[in-house]
């Protein structure tokens, strides 16, 4: 007896299913993906903060030698730089046992650090609390103030790929708190990957634009944010 093969009918109907449980299951896991990747970014985001105070405290960067620790950058955190000294940028020691994870020390040539689908990026106060960021291939540009280095940072995490890796946008600083903003508004829009960056200043207060002195804008207080987003604190 001749075996007998599928219909037309009977591969139409096999496709529609199959196209049917695609777009059902397709957003779900590029959401679940989403999801994961800002879940990610915001446990990293607090293990830098954890980086930044053992940093410190250890006083083993002390630009101005008056005994007081001073906050880092990704590569000399990480190791793969030496730290900043008194003698000027990376000709200090090698932090061995490191205070970040390696992962997170692996700057690029634009200063940046991508992990698990965002970018992370550090800033520095300079004299008056305008910033510097990280230099090309991690550690320092040059520039810092050590008095402001002692008690500011700032820290951005934006997806490297919107909206596939992520929506949200966060930052924290030396207060602790992540922040987040939906990443919807203001001009000239989300940030995205290399093609737009948050400015260091975005998520302060804008009677401090220019600078990372100032605090951090939540729920559009003490006064909207630089960027114009509505940041607010993550729960």
């Amino acid at each position: 007896m001749r075996n007998r093969g599928f219909t037309l009918i009977e591969l139409l109907i096999v496709t529609a299913i199959l196209v049917t449980v695609a777009a059902i299951a397709i957003p779900n896991l590029l959401a679940a993906k989403v999801s994961s990747d800002e879940s990610a970014a915001i446990a990293t985001l607090k293990n830098i903060v954890s980086a930044q105070a053992v940093t410190k405290t250890s006083a083993v960067i002390d630009q101005d030698l008056d005994g007081l620790g001073e906050h880092g950058w990704f590569g000399e955190m990480g190791g793969t730089v030496n730290v900043r000294d008194n003698a000027g940028p990376n000709t200090g020691p090698r932090l061995d046992p490191t205070t970040l994870a390696q992962s997170l020390a692996s700057v690029d040539a634009n200063g940046l650090v991508l992990k698990a689908g965002y970018v992370f990026r550090v800033a520095l106060p300079s004299p008056g609390g305008a910033p510097v960021v990280e230099n090309a291939n991690g550690g320092s540009p040059m520039g810092e103030e050590p008095d402001l280095c002692e008690s500011h940072w700032i820290v951005y995490a934006w997806p490297d790929s919107y909206p596939l890796s992520g929506r949200r946008a966060f930052a924290v600083n030396q207060a602790g708190d992540v922040v987040q903003t939906d990443n919807l508004g203001g001009v000239p829009g989300p940030y995205d990957g290399t093609a737009n960056m948050p400015a260091p200043d975005a998520a302060i207060e804008n009677g401090s634009a220019g600078t990372i002195i100032g605090e951090l804008s939540r729920s559009s207080l003490p006064a909207p944010s630089v960027d114009g987003k509505v940041w607010k604190s993550v729960n």
